[in-house]
Order: C-alpha cells, then sequence, then structure tokens
C-alpha cells in the first residue's frame, strides 16, 4: 500500500521506495492516544494506514480544545514545524479512533534525502502539501460560511461521521453543536 501511495503521490519508483527498506514501522493506536502532543518534539513521519487523528490546541483563555485538522486513511500525519524544526509543538495530535500508522523517523527520512533525488522530491512534495493544507484551513475560515466548511469537510473526509464524535466536527468547524445540527438538517433536505 505505501510503495503505491507514494508513487502516487510523488512518482516514487520501486528501487528508490527499496531505500527505505527496514526503515518504516507499524503502530497502532488506541482510542485517545497521541501521536504527538504539547511541547514534545514530533520525531515522526507517519502514514495512516486505518482511523482517525485529530490536531487541537486548547485556548488559554477558556480551557477548551478547539479541533484544527482531521487527518484520515491515506494521508500523511505529522507534526509538520516540529518534525522540520525539531522544536517543540505548539498542539496536540491525537487519535479519535483505533488507527495504524507507518512510520519513518527524522533521522531516516533525512538519510534518505541524502540519497536520493526522489525522496526529496518526496520532501518536498510533503512541505507543499502542509503549507496548501494549512493554507486552506485558515482561507476557509476567512471566506466560506460554516454551511460551506461542513461541504468541505465531507468532501475530505466522507467518513467523518461514522467515526467520530459531532462536538469535535463542530469544534473544527468553529461552531456550536446546535448549529452543526441544523446545518446537518437543511444538507439532508437538499
Amino acid at each position: 500500500m505505501l510503495p503505491q501511495a507514494l508513487k502516487a503521490f510523488s512518482g516514487m519508483s520501486a528501487d528508490a521506495f527499496e531505500l527505505s527498506a527496514g526503515c518504516w514501522k507499524e503502530k497502532q493506536y488506541g482510542k485517545g492516544e497521541f501521536y504527538n502532543e504539547y511541547k514534545n518534539v514530533c520525531k515522526h513521519l507517519g502514514f495512516i494506514i486505518d482511523g482517525i487523528f485529530r490536531t487541537y490546541y486548547i485556548d488559554p483563555d477558556t480551557m477548551e480544545e478547539k479541533n484544527v485538522f482531521f487527518f484520515s486513511p491515506g494521508q500523511v500525519i505529522v507534526s509538520y514545524k516540529s518534525f522540520v524544526t525539531q522544536s517543540p509543538c505548539n498542539y496536540y495530535t491525537q487519535s479519535l479512533t483505533e488507527a495504524t500508522i507507518l512510520y519513518i523517523t527524522y533521522d531516516q527520512l533525512t538519510a534518505l534525502y541524502k540519497q536520493s533525488h526522489e525522496w526529496e522530491r518526496l520532501g518536498r512534495l510533503i512541505a507543499e502539501t502542509a503549507f496548501d493544507f494549512a493554507m486552506t484551513r485558515a482561507e476557509n475560515f476567512m471566506f466560506m460560511s460554516p454551511e460551506q466548511r461542513y461541504t468541505d469537510l465531507l468532501q475530505h473526509h466522507p467518513d467523518i461521521f461514522n467515526s467520530v464524535q459531532l462536538y469535535h466536527i463542530a469544534s473544527y468547524l468553529g461552531i456550536q453543536g446546535p448549529s452543526l445540527s441544523r446545518i446537518r438538517k437543511r444538507m439532508m433536505g437538499k
């Protein structure tokens, strides 16, 4: 699965992928386990096989958890800034369901960058994707209504309502639970 996903994402050849033989490890997560915690350095880049993760922070004024990103199967999971700079992370990344990932360490990945232009290309594309992901999320809050953000969420994570509690979805959309209920009702009526 991973070799095909990397080929589809970056055009990586089988020979280049073979350079990473022995680097990738599988890890299982129970619901609620952390991929990375606040003030910890992210030392792994993961590829989600199954399960859903969220990235969130705790609002210092209200002490309320605010969901920022969701990650679903087939996506890369990483606290990107922390991973690239090897500095403490400003948020949490947690499994919302039982989950399985394949991961590679920072040191292994940077060694692969030095061995192969295909791995360097993968790193550049992951960086571009992370930037696009963050900018799109910020722009969605500036330019989209909650209903449009809801539709966008369904396009990017079609099975999320089967796996994630509604209060997490409402937090991600930046709305309260009753507003989410009204949006869902209107969307079902269309």
